[in-house]
C-alpha cells in the first residue's frame, strides 16, 4: 500500500474502539489467562513500559513498520523480535514520551519526526512483571535507522501487505520460561518470529486496520 493512503486509514484509526482482549488472545500462549488469574494480585504493582509501533514509508513510498531484534543477554526476553521501547526515565512526562525517547535511543529516529496516533490496549508480561503501553505512530520520511548497539541487534522491517495476509500467521515451538518449549500462535515473515507480547499488540493493530479497509 502507498503511504499517502495509509495515512488516511492511519486518521481513522484514532477514532476507532480497541479490539482489546478479543484481539490479543487470538496470538495469546495457550496458557495466557491461567498465568493472568494467577498474577492477578501483583498486576496492579507490576512495573511499567512503554513500545512504539512506527509506520513509515520506505524508498519506494510502500508502508512497514519495524521491528527491533534485541541482543542476546541473561533475561526472558532475550533475543526476542520487539518493538522499540522500555521503562520510563523521570524526565518522561507521561508513557507516550517514554516510548517516543526509547524509538530515539534505540533506533534513532527523533521524537520531533514521529507523529503520534493512538494508544493501543496494555498488556501485562508475568515472566517479567511489566505492564506494557503500545502506542501507534507514524513518520512521513524514511527514516534513517541508527541502532543502540548495547541493546538492539539488527532491525526487520515488514511491509503492510504482509502484516495483513493471514499466511503470515502460524503456529510455533518456542522456548519459554516455563518450560524447554510450548506451542504458541506467531507471525513468521521469512523466518523472522514474532510471538508473545509483540504479537499480540500487533494482532490488534492488525485487526483496527483490516476493519478500516472492509469499510
Amino acid at each position: 500500500m502507498r503511504f499517502d493512503a495509509f495515512e488516511k486509514i492511519l486518521s481513522e484509526i484514532k477514532h476507532l474502539e480497541l479490539k482489546g482482549l478479543a484481539s490479543q488472545l487470538k496470538m495469546a500462549p495457550p496458557f495466557r489467562k491461567e498465568l493472568l488469574e494467577r498474577n492477578k494480585s501483583v498486576i496492579k504493582d507490576a512495573k511499567k513500559a512503554a513500545v512504539m509501533a512506527l509506520f513509515y514509508p520506505n524508498k519506494c513510498n510502500d508502508v512497514h513498520l519495524v521491528f527491533i531484534v534485541r541482543k542476546s543477554y541473561d533475561g526472558v526476553h532475550s533475543g526476542q523480535i520487539g518493538f522499540p521501547g522500555g521503562k520510563p526515565e523521570p524526565e518522561d512526562a507521561n508513557l507516550e514520551q517514554t516510548a517516543l525517547r526509547e524509538t530515539w535511543e534505540e533506533i534513532g529516529v527523533k521524537s520531533n519526526k514521529v507523529e503520534m496516533v493512538c494508544a493501543l490496549t496494555n498488556l501485562y508480561i508475568p515472566p517479567s512483571n511489566f505492564m506494557v503501553f503500545p502506542f501507534v505512530g507514524f513518520s512521513v520520511h524514511t527514516p534513517k535507522f541508527k541502532l543502540q548497539t548495547s541493546e538492539v541487534e539488527s532491525i526487520v522491517e515488514i511491509p503492510l501487505h504482509k502484516l495483513l495476509e493471514d499466511t503470515f500467521q502460524i503456529h510455533t515451538k518456542v522456548s519459554t520460561s516455563y518450560g524447554p518449549t510450548v506451542q504458541v500462535p506467531a507471525f513468521n515473515f521469512d523466518g523472522h518470529i514474532i510471538w508473545g507480547a509483540t504479537a499480540m499488540i500487533l494482532i490488534e493493530i492488525v485487526d483496527m486496520i483490516k476493519d478500516i479497509i472492509k469499510n
